[in-house]
């Protein structure tokens, strides 16, 4: 399959469990757009935190590093889409991601309740726009 020069894949291919997934953490397109794969609060195959708080600020930390490697920050970002595995945790899950994307700035977002192949609670995937250069 040719390359595309439009298209950067940013960083090393994602790991989970010690196997190579067939995914890049980011891929930038055009230059500009910056598609960040969902991302899981996992730390040296565990889950990073027990409760839907602690498991949303590692999810948006991991997002944070990736969107950094990518010439981009939090602030660039202008979509996410979240998974949660329970309804419940809804409102903490808000009070965290609004944390690090204040309400009169946020992305826009998709919200759903899903089941997720890892042990957690929530899983983030975010879209961004590189500042011109």
């Amino acid at each position: 399959m040719p390359n595309n020069p439009d298209i950067l894949h940013v960083g090393p291919p994602v790991q989970r469990a010690g196997v190579v997934q067939p995914i890049s953490p980011a891929v930038v397109a055009d230059q500009r757009l910056v598609f960040v794969a969902g991302q899981v609060p996992m730390r040296n195959g565990q889950p990073a935190g027990e409760d839907i708080v602690s498991q949303t600020h590692y999810t948006i930390d991991l997002i944070e590093d990736i969107l950094r490697r990518a010439g981009c920050t939090l602030a660039d970002v202008v979509k996410t889409t979240v998974w949660l595995v329970d309804g419940q945790d809804y409102p903490g899950f808000n009070a965290a991601y609004a944390e690090r994307f204040p309400a009169a700035t946020a992305p826009a977002r998709s919200t759903v309740i899903a089941g997720l192949i890892a042990p957690v609670r929530v899983e983030i995937e975010a879209v961004a726009l590189k500042p011109r250069a």
